[in-house]
């Protein structure tokens, strides 16, 4: 049986999906993972509230990676949810010590390892767990440098967490990955999967609409709203920056996974792609730097159109690189 290596990553699903197809034999990074599953990704949802704000996110939802990815590489994923902690607990169990690295959807908040001031109501958080000390499950969590220990009331406490995205005791694994892949096709197929999903959805919150939108909601802001606009500015650079890796992350990541198809096609337009991609990263983070500096302002802002005009020229910075590759993938089939 192959010894489980941990590998501290970026974020926690495309860390947990990297760390569960090398240990079954076929070697990925993390950007190579999150790629490949076309994480990449923009939505403003009003209806779905954190904190009482909208939920904004700069990737898929969470078990698109897990489910994308495993479908793609042709690999077999187990998946089960549970009624309660004991079921899921026992299954868990099982599944240990049959010798399956297990992965895990839980709760930030009630992870004790986390530093408490790390700690929120974030219920998609994925871990692996890769064995068990008497009361204590070993735990392979991605954002962490080295592995950790949980409880099992801990655990179960996180893995059954209330609220939105509740997990419901999640856990997943794979068998039977195969280990040759057709990379040029898979490559191309997810780089026009993700030009989809970004330039291609007619709807106003998704994609490319979804950062307009964005837009238009802080270049109208009620300058007398001082409070309310405090709020809404931190919260946008709290989701961006904080939640996962955030949207620079997130665009960094995907720079990150074009470079690297472009070493293994061999296909210098993908390395170019790549560093296009890292300046809009670039530009994503002084768009969250702008946002703080308006939120500290004390005496409030009349105007807010520099930091709208910002997230439009982003927003059309990435309409031309998702056209420039969806160009290329076509060229390509």
């Amino acid at each position: 049986m192959t010894v489980f290596q941990h590998q501290q990553s970026a974020h926690c699903e495309s860390g947990v999906m990297a760390s569960l197809l090398t240990h079954s034999g076929l070697p990925m990074s993390e950007p190579m993972a999150f790629g490949l599953a076309s994480g990449l990704a923009f939505a403003y949802l009003p209806i779905v509230k954190l904190g009482g704000m909208p939920l904004i996110a700069y990737r898929m939802p969470p078990r698109h990676l897990i489910k994308t990815l495993s479908k793609r590489l042709g690999a077999h994923l187990h998946t089960a949810t549970f009624a309660g902690p004991a079921q899921g607990q026992a299954a868990l169990d099982g599944a240990l010590a049959a010798g399956r690295l297990v992965g895990l959807q839980s709760s930030v908040y009630w992870l004790p390892y986390f530093p408490e001031e790390m700690r929120f109501h974030f219920n998609a958080h994925n871990l692996l767990a890769y064995g068990k000390d008497g009361d204590q499950y070993l735990l392979s969590d991605p954002v962490f440098e080295d592995v950790v220990r949980c409880s099992e009331a801990d655990l179960n406490k996180a893995r059954f967490a209330k609220g939105a995205l509740a997990a419901k005791g999640l856990l997943y694994w794979l068998d039977q990955v195969p280990v040759e892949q057709d990379w040029a096709t898979l490559i191309r197929q997810s780089i026009l999967s993700t030009s989809r999903i970004l330039d291609g959805l007619p709807l106003p919150w998704i994609g490319i609409r979804g950062i307009r939108h964005l837009a238009g909601r802080v270049r109208k802001l009620d300058p007398a709203a001082l409070k309310y606009n405090r709020l809404y500015l931190t919260h946008i650079v709290r989701m961006q920056e904080e939640i996962g890796t955030g949207g620079a992350g997130f665009r960094f990541m995907y720079a990150s996974f074009l470079q690297e198809a472009g070493l293994k096609l061999g296909d210098a337009r993908l390395a170019e792609a790549a560093l296009e991609m890292t300046r809009i990263g670039d530009d994503w983070r002084q768009f969250a730097a702008a946002c703080v500096r308006y939120s500290r302002n004390k005496q409030g802002h009349s105007d807010f159109e520099p930091i709208a005009l910002a997230l439009e020229g982003i927003a059309e910075q990435e309409r031309a690189l998702m056209r420039q590759l969806a160009a290329w993938a076509k060229a390509k089939s």
